[in-house]
């Protein structure tokens, strides 16, 4: 698995168990790097899955704004949260990093779901990271 796929599922499982905590991401990714010190098991946090998780929590609130507003017939609360955090994820990556080809972002967003999520996920995934690609230029504040 290349090191970006595999800093991509950490950063989904880091935003995934922050809002089951009902914490922030950034509190949790700190959990994770002083547990990785003292223990073998737990994987290393790199400096790409800090870079996105720092980034996505930088902008949560407005992704949370872009998600509400382009998500036909889903309201935030009762989207699975799955689902929600892998748009998280993937609404900061596709709109706020320049260095990722959106279809990247997008790809990469839609095998998380197909791993971690229900076989309806991608295409409603999919369905919206496309919207949120093609009105790119106008979401950014």
């Amino acid at each position: 698995m290349a090191a970006r796929n595999k800093a991509r599922k950490r950063a989904f499982q880091i935003i995934f168990e922050a809002d089951q905590r009902g914490t922030t991401a950034t509190s949790v990714m700190e959990d994770w790097v002083k547990h990785a010190g003292t223990d073998e098991r737990q994987p290393p946090v790199s400096a790409y899955t800090r870079e996105l998780i720092e980034g996505y929590a930088q902008n949560a609130q407005r992704i949370d704004e872009l998600i509400s507003t382009y998500s036909v017939g889903w309201t935030l609360d009762r989207m699975p949260v799955v689902d929600r955090c892998i748009l998280r994820l993937a609404a900061y990556e596709l709109i706020w990093s320049e260095e990722v080809p959106e279809a990247v972002v997008i790809d990469e967003a839609l095998d998380i779901a197909r791993e971690f999520s229900t076989d309806e996920s991608p295409p409603f995934i999919n369905g919206l990271l496309g919207r949120l690609k093609d009105l790119k230029p106008t979401l950014r504040r």
